[in-house]
């Protein structure tokens, strides 16, 4: 049977972008039809391979990633539906549309308990293809999206808006600005706390990627669950895998893969990695075959990456694969020029959310806010504001203690009544207790010896 002709060019169709990263496998026994889909879609698809019956098709489909297949349901030997029952059977999810010249009621019943997505009749115009084309891609998309909502479902919903108006913040814009268009990997480094999520996702928004933002924590899961997780798994792969699931990396395609706390990664899992980063591609657990993928990875860590590589416990080679383009979030107590600003936007925001009026803020509040450390940086001043904004007041562990009931506070945050000595007792003793009792490093906070700080420690110790 002779296909009919195209009738429109497919440069005019809504699915030719989507059609420029998709793998689709034509299996038909008509060279006709084979040679009119070749013909039509060869130059739009990422790859297009063509079948004559379900063995060389399986043969095919062994070898290279597909992800969408066009199937004729008479087919020599197995037919089209008992092959994709199969494949089903087996976890297989590719996407499947059938096609016919001998189609009734109960054949496309059939189809679609076999899990087709769709059954278009011989002959068939060009955009009549390309239409239900474009619905499995969509259905494909719109799973992942689903999967994605799930897995957001509790979180707060990160805001990808940066906050402040310090120097320092002010360079971290430029740096996002400069690397976000490019298809560079990104290492963040930070504190926990300090916004490196949301530093990851203005750099995805800036990019210019179709694809979805994918977050995930290497320190959150299972070591044996996570390269499932990253990759996916075949159908029996492991104990309660009893159907296949695409991984984060897939999830990712055209967007962008965060991998926060990248340092916990186990060190086997490191060389997969390395390996997807190099090769554009992964291998699902109890795959036998890659996978090809387009997802820009950004890695993160509250470490310095550096030394965990000197201490054995990350790969080398991997950190320079990551260690393209480093960007450095700045600890809070490092812009503290902009607590103020980031208490306004939290205060405005949050109180919106909650449906409670904004705190008003005294200057004395505003200078105890400048004065903390904040050692849990930018997420926990969010969180101090909230819960202030639940109690109507700001926490009273967040006040130094008074030397009076009443006492008028200076500028530092301090009762103008104390004399220079206790502000410096009650500085040194608030470090100390903040950095849990760690001489060395509330010496170094406070740029003074350890013997100096030990000799006032000792000496208050006697008062």
């Amino acid at each position: 049977m002779q296909a009919s002709q195209p009738t429109t060019s497919i440069a005019d169709t809504d699915a030719t972008t989507a059609l420029r990263s998709t793998a689709i496998l034509v299996v038909d026994d008509e060279p006709g039809m084979r040679n009119f889909l070749r013909r039509a879609l060869q130059r739009e698809c990422a790859l297009l391979e063509v079948a004559d019956s379900v063995d060389s098709g399986e043969a095919l489909r062994r070898r290279f990633h597909f992800d969408l297949l066009v199937v004729d349901i008479r087919l020599p030997g197995r037919s089209g539906i008992e092959w994709l029952e199969q494949l089903r059977a087996d976890g297989e999810r590719t996407e499947v549309i059938f096609i016919s010249a001998f189609a009734d009621l109960d054949m496309a019943v059939a189809a679609l308990r076999a899990g087709a997505a769709d059954l278009v009749l011989k002959p068939f115009r060009l955009e009549q293809i390309l239409t239900a084309i474009q619905r499995c891609l969509e259905r494909r998309a719109t799973r992942r999206e689903n999967t994605l909502l799930k897995r957001q479902v509790g979180g707060q919903g990160a805001t990808t808006r940066i906050v402040g108006e310090g120097s320092s913040i002010r360079e971290l814009y430029q740096v996002v600005e400069r690397v976000a268009p490019t298809s560079a990997t990104i290492l963040i480094e930070g504190e926990t706390g300090s916004g490196k999520e949301l530093i990851a996702r203005a750099i995805h928004e800036q990019s210019g990627r179709e694809g979805a933002f994918v977050a995930v924590n290497c320190g959150s899961i299972a070591a044996d669950l996570l390269e499932s997780e990253l990759f996916g798994h075949t159908k029996g792969a492991f104990t309660g895998a009893h159907s296949a699931r695409e991984g984060l990396f897939a999830y990712a395609h055209q967007g962008t893969l965060f991998l926060d706390e990248v340092a916990e990664l186990p060190l086997p899992l490191q060389s997969k990695l390395l390996r997807a980063l190099e090769e554009q591609s992964v291998r699902p657990v109890g795959a036998d075959r890659e996978v090809p993928v387009d997802s820009r990875v950004i890695a993160a860590t509250n470490k310095h990456l550096r030394d965990v590589v000197t201490e054995g416990g990350f790969r080398e080679d991997l950190f320079y694969r990551l260690n393209v383009v480093t960007v450095r979030v700045p600890a809070l107590r490092e812009r503290r020029e902009d607590v103020a600003i980031l208490t306004d936007h939290f205060n405005a925001t949050l109180a919106g959310e909650l449906g409670v009026h904004p705190l008003v803020l005294q200057p004395s509040d505003r200078a105890m806010l400048e004065q903390y450390a904040w050692p849990g940086n930018v997420r926990e001043l969010r969180n101090v504001v909230e819960r202030s904004l639940l109690l109507g007041e700001l926490p009273g562990d967040l006040c130094q203690p008074d030397s009076a009931p009443g006492a008028v506070h200076a500028a530092g945050g301090y009762p103008d009544t104390w004399t220079l000595e206790q502000v410096e007792k009650q500085h040194l003793l608030t470090v100390f207790e903040r950095l849990r009792g760690n001489k060395s490093a509330t010496a170094r906070r406070l740029g003074i010896s350890r013997k100096t700080m030990e000799r006032r420690l000792r000496r208050w110790e006697s008062d």
